[in-house]
């Protein structure tokens, strides 16, 4: 009998331990839950599921065995998730040159000179953020400017908006050594433009243009390549971010995310959006949407072109530019390939997100879509317009009546504030940056920042949201006031309105039973808060599924 027992035992499976369930308790917590909007306390299990929001005294007695954190006197808000960024492009910033914010051409030399210093003979110089229209001679730039400095090696600058490159006279050297092509002559690349003084090239490449040079310059390696995801990664969680909408991934980086992800190094939640009409969104049509496991790295999203940026006047406009007559900027894509691509992802059941700032550039977005929605344009299809920039008030009601979202960077109207009524006038600026239009039409926005090509940093984003002003408080009031959101409109564009453009609305942007434990512990609330003190709110840590990414020191 005892032997059988002892069969018997072993047979039996071993009793498995109980779960681990961790309680937090703060000042305040801002849920975004509408039905509950503040708590005390939240509690969650060890897979990072939430399993109640609520009163203290209550989870307490619920919880009674819980690991208890106690975060004080702070606030919690639910992690903030950028809509709009390139996570890579961050990586290579942190690793290159910096030139944003430099006053002028000496500035920039500067920079480079103490750059170079460390690089081995012959390679490349790389850098990237210079805006012309911060220099008090706010012309174009030349390679004449780099040449004297660098005569011999190859530099390649890219503007602060990712839009137009600046390169010296050995870079186009190279160009026109690989290509077999000279630069000169009045051709130019599809959705693009070489600058030209003449028929020679000044050095600098707007939109499509800019291939010419890119596929020259040695690609990353691997080593390199995962340097660079891990950079973004750091300055992802110590700024509060918890996920990004990844805009333009191609198949390779998508593989590097997963492997990130597979080894549990993927510290933020990354949707992201295929590259165009590529390998990226071949294989999603082929295969179906992805998804990792981990609920760490998905693409479901495929991010088109219509048009350039304002800055580097590529924005393509319906008339001339104010400041530039004759120019209506360039279309990236001509509209057929862009709305095959655009009927393909529908086929494919791929979400839609296109690029369009200008209001020529968001007309032609608009009505391709609205061709190929059709009677499906009340479904949940949640296309989005990333940017929407400058759009003509006749199509601001679109928006909401074909659901398509308006994902927009608060942080572009304050950066670009200074010039862009010189760009587009007085009457084209009532539908630029026009956020509080969008909500009072009834369509949803998202935001973000575009990082790198603003900061990484989401507080930025919320205090121009609520303020339209730069960090010096200018101008007073705010830049079109009358566009701006309260800070609760603004949390909610980075984390509910967020997450529900992604189609994320089930797992994350809210701290309620079911979903999961990502959040954000800051020093103040930010909805009390004066509005102008919201961009140095203090970030004392980050969480995703419920541990910690980030710790202040």
């Amino acid at each position: 009998m005892r032997r059988l027992l002892l069969v018997l035992a072993a047979c039996l499976p071993l009793a498995l331990p109980a779960a681990e369930i961790h309680l937090l308790t703060a000042a305040r917590i801002h849920t975004m839950d509408p039905q509950h909007p503040t708590a005390e306390a939240m509690a969650w299990d060890d897979t990072g599921r939430i399993l109640a929001a609520g009163d203290a005294k209550t989870l307490l007695a619920r919880y009674p065995k819980a690991i208890r954190i106690d975060a004080g006197d702070a606030t919690v808000i639910p992690g903030l998730i950028d809509a709009h960024a390139h996570l890579m492009g961050l990586g290579y910033a942190l690793m290159r040159v910096d030139l944003v914010g430099t006053q002028d051409k000496a500035d920039i030399l500067r920079r480079l000179r103490e750059y170079e210093k460390n690089l081995p003979a012959g390679a490349w110089l790389l850098g990237g953020g210079w805006d012309q229209n911060d220099w008090h001679d706010n012309r174009f730039p030349s390679a004449a400017d780099l040449d004297a400095a660098f005569p011999d090696r190859p530099v390649w600058l890219e503007r602060v908006d990712g839009h137009a490159g600046w390169a010296n006279t050995a870079a186009m050297r190279a160009v026109e050594k690989q290509s077999g092509k000279s630069l000169k002559g009045e051709w130019q690349p599809d959705g693009g433009r070489i600058v030209r003084q003449g028929d020679a090239p000044t050095g600098v490449f707007v939109d499509g243009a800019m291939d010419l040079v890119n596929t020259i310059v040695p690609p990353a390696d691997e080593k390199t390549r995962e340097k660079a995801l891990r950079l973004a990664l750091e300055a992802t969680a110590r700024n509060g971010l918890t996920g990004v909408h990844d805009m333009g991934t191609s198949r390779e980086d998508l593989a590097l995310f997963r492997r990130f992800a597979d080894e549990g190094r993927l510290t933020l939640r990354v949707d992201a959006y295929a590259d165009g009409d590529r390998a990226a969104l071949a294989d999603l049509c082929a295969n179906g949407l992805y998804r990792h496991a981990s609920g760490r790295v998905s693409m479901r999203g495929v991010k088109l072109y219509m048009d350039g940026a304002l800055g580097s006047r590529g924005a393509a406009l319906l008339d001339d530019y104010s400041d530039d007559p004759g120019n209506r900027g360039l279309l990236v894509t001509q509209p057929k390939d862009f709305e095959a691509a655009v009927n393909k992802a529908k086929r494919c059941g791929v979400q839609v997100a296109t690029h369009a700032i200008g209001d020529r550039g968001n007309r032609l977005a608009l009505d391709a879509y609205q061709r190929a929605l059709g009677g499906d344009a009340k479904t949940d299809h949640r296309w989005r317009i990333e940017h929407a920039q400058i759009v003509s008030l006749d199509d601001v009601p679109r928006f909401a009546a074909l659901g398509v979202i308006a994902s927009m960077q608060p942080t572009h109207a304050t950066s670009d504030m200074p010039w862009a009524e010189q760009r587009i006038g007085k009457q084209r600026i009532a539908g630029a940056y026009a956020w509080r239009r969008f909500l009072d039409s009834g369509a949803r926005i998202a935001l973000g920042s575009d990082f790198p090509v603003e900061s990484v940093d989401p507080r930025l984003g919320l205090y121009a949201t609520a303020t339209r002003q730069d960090r010096e408080g200018h101008p007073p009031g705010g830049w079109l006031a009358d566009q701006k959101l309260t800070a609760a409109e603004a949390l909610r564009g980075f984390t509910a309105d967020a997450a529900y453009a992604g189609k994320d609305e089930k797992a994350v942007g809210k701290l309620a039973a079911g979903m999961r434990a990502d959040f954000v512990v800051v020093e103040k609330d930010p909805l009390t808060m004066p509005v102008s003190e919201l961009d140095d709110l203090k970030i004392r840590s980050t969480w995703i599924d419920g541990k910690a990414i980030y710790k202040a020191k």
